[in-house]
């Protein structure tokens, strides 16, 4: 699709790659409207903010009525708790779960009448190479962005006799407050943000954005030894 003269909401749009995505998409001629929990946070020029928690029904469904004239979605909210599977409190885990596999589809579902209503469009759902590889001490947070994909996935098809288009973006450690704790290499924001809004206007389903996600993509095929060689 066209990124000008479309109209985005960016969720999680207060902050971190959220923010580099909104900026982005104003560089290119879109009409955004920021998405945030506290809208007041929302400080870049040239947006709408939006009070949007993704894991409130009635907050979702309120931007869906405000945001009439959206017709790109970019589901980029997310949490990461660095919640294990076995030890952590169930309520981490769920939060993960909220966020990035219900909160994504209740954008979903809600926004999904809004693009279809404007002649068609585009959604993007922002994953993560750890959509296809998990650690241990992040389990939670894997667990999450692999059902997101799997949601992306059946969405993609489901979708498409609507003319909306989904795309699904898997990328590594980017250079965020999310990831500040990180001592692995990490991407400039910025630069993923512009790979992402080139692979929207390309109309590709998946935008693998950087080196480990594509080598982690090209393990999928070698099973559990390819991903996991530390496994007895």
């Amino acid at each position: 699709m066209k990124i000008a003269g479309s109209t985005a909401l960016v969720t999680g749009a207060n902050r971190g790659f959220g923010r580099h995505l909104a900026a982005e998409l104003v560089a290119r001629g879109a009409t955004v409207y920021a998405g945030a929990r506290n809208p007041e946070s929302v400080d870049l020029p040239g947006v709408t903010p939006v009070r949007l928690d993704i894991t409130d029904p009635a907050s979702v469904a309120a931007a869906a009525e405000l945001a009439r004239d959206v017709t790109l979605l970019i589901n980029n909210a997310g949490s990461l708790t660095g919640a294990d599977l076995l030890d952590a409190d169930l309520d981490l885990i769920r939060l993960e779960m909220d966020t990035h596999f219900f909160g994504t589809l209740s954008m979903v579902r809600a926004f999904t009448p809004v693009i279809a209503g404007n002649g068609g469009g585009s959604i993007l759902n922002v994953h993560s190479v750890l959509s296809w590889f998990a650690l241990p001490t992040s389990g939670a947070y894997s667990a999450a962005k692999s059902a997101e994909w799997a949601l992306t996935n059946a969405l993609r098809a489901q979708l498409a006799e609507r003319n909306i288009r989904v795309a699904g973006l898997h990328v590594g450690y980017m250079d965020t407050d999310m990831a500040a704790h990180v001592t692995a290499p990490k991407a400039d924001p910025a630069d993923i943000a512009r790979i992402t809004l080139d692979g929207i206007e390309a109309d590709a389903y998946e935008i693998v954005a950087d080196d480990i996600s594509r080598q982690v993509q090209a393990g999928l095929s070698g099973g559990v030894a390819a991903l996991y060689p530390q496994l007895p």
